[in-house]
């Protein structure tokens, strides 16, 4: 069993050290790579000079450090001019077009080193210009030349207090690939992230947190969801069979991640405890826009909590009982018959848990919607005035005719738009209360 991995953002580097660190005792490793801040100079409209060179700080940190023979250098795509895709779906999308045979490559040699290919763990940001474009261009080749493999995404998605202009194009046209060609998104933000790195930092000295925190979280996350995959048990050891309990119709696979405990200083906790805390709003590792408690909670379409350490069935049956005395979780009048469901995974023989008692919650739920519409309302603000979109049409895909009869061409900003809002739809319709209510 094999599941490979597209590392071309930041986070991705602090997952593989960790996984790295629960799989093997050979390789020691110290010192994490530290990514660098995205400077504000790659923002959209920006008056200073771009900073090209970030992308290739981050790889090229990757490719130098403790953990650089994990990383097969023929499997390492770079920009030849390494501008990146200056917050432009258009340019990312066409740059990737333009290097298809040589992605195509690296895929194909990727995917013959694995043993059996179960899919792709695919991670990306949805607002730029390099994850959002060249992401959807991945996500494309992947869904034609592995149509049997599933795709995972770890998405970071903007938070309104994002200030790059261009962000709700980037994201629209982004979430049309991922409803299309991905088999579950697990949904991040930057905002959530910073206040959970802040809780795990609390009462060590005043440390702010940084981008390295904020990576560490999500890393600790996605080891995990990958644990019962790494650490086969009886049940859930194929991405399958883990989506499978989460993912109840066509293209509702956006998924929610809650992680405790966050704090590393936290005292001994049981297993009620960790899924009490997996259960509270402030453990999820994406914010919910909504006003309410009810409505950030929505009605659950599924939920799986995957615990790891000292976890006797008697205490996860107990833990269980009280979250179901508490209506912890609402489940959709379409899905009566689904409950919390509770994997305990078997631990890693080579590393001891931080925790006795550590979970991950992925929960699927209809206030998902609330981010769909809230990108809805933002990029609808922005298409009323137009801002910037003259520099996606110089990409084919925004343009017909040629020379002189040239003209701009919105019907892909059109036909995203509509995905999204049938996306939306899709979602508000698990919302319907039980006739008894």
């Amino acid at each position: 069993m094999s599941t490979k991995s597209l590392t071309f953002v930041s986070y991705s580097g602090s997952c593989w050290a960790m996984l790295n660190a629960f799989t093997s005792n050979q390789v020691e490793h110290k010192q994490q790579v530290k990514p660098e801040h995205i400077p504000a100079s790659k923002q959209q409209g920006s008056k200073e000079r771009p900073h090209t060179h970030w992308w290739r700080r981050v790889i090229n940190g990757m490719q130098s450090g403790e953990l650089r023979g994990l990383f097969n250098p023929e499997s390492v795509f770079l920009s030849t001019h390494g501008g990146g895709a200056g917050n432009n779906w258009a340019s990312g999308h066409s740059q990737a077009a333009a290097a298809r045979e040589d992605i195509l490559d690296m895929l194909d040699r990727e995917a013959r080193d694995a043993d059996s290919l179960q899919g792709f763990l695919f991670t990306h940001s949805i607002a730029g210009g390099t994850g959002s474009g060249m992401g959807s261009l991945l996500l494309e080749l992947l869904a034609d030349h592995f149509p049997k493999a599933l795709v995972h995404a770890y998405s970071v998605f903007p938070h309104k207090s994002d200030d790059v202009v261009v962000e709700p194009y980037n994201s629209v046209l982004t979430l049309k690939r991922l409803k299309h060609h991905a088999h579950g998104v697990t949904v991040l933000d930057n905002l959530a992230l910073d206040a959970l790195a802040a809780a795990q930092l609390a009462g060590g000295g005043g440390e702010a947190p940084t981008v390295a925190h904020m990576n560490g979280l999500v890393a600790a996350a996605m080891a995990a969801a990958t644990a019962p995959l790494r650490f086969p048990g009886a049940t859930y050891s194929s991405i399958a069979e883990l989506l499978g309990q989460l993912v109840p119709a066509p293209n509702a696979h956006f998924l929610s991640a809650s992680i405790a405990p966050v704090a590393a200083a936290a005292r001994a906790s049981s297993v009620s405890d960790v899924l009490r805390r997996l259960l509270l709003p402030r453990s999820r590792l994406a914010s919910q826009p909504s006003a309410t408690a009810a409505a950030a909670t929505g009605r659950q379409l599924g939920a799986l909590a995957i615990l790891q350490g000292d976890a006797p069935a008697a205490d996860v049956r107990e833990a269980v009982r009280q979250a179901r005395a508490a209506r912890s979780l609402t489940f959709a009048a379409s899905r009566p018959h689904n409950t919390l469901q509770v994997l305990v995974a078997t631990g890693s023989p080579y590393v001891p848990p931080p925790h006795r008692v550590s979970g991950l919650l992925l929960s699927n739920s209809s206030a998902m919607r609330h981010v769909f519409d809230r990108t809805l309302s933002t990029y609808d603000l922005l298409m009323q005035r137009k801002p910037f979109v003259a520099e996606y049409c110089k990409f084919p895909m925004f343009y017909s005719g040629e020379g002189r009869h040239r003209i701009p061409d919105l019907a892909e900003f059109d036909d995203s738009r509509e995905e999204l809002a049938a996306l939306s739809a899709t979602y508000r319709a698990f919302e319907a209360p039980p006739a008894e209510e």
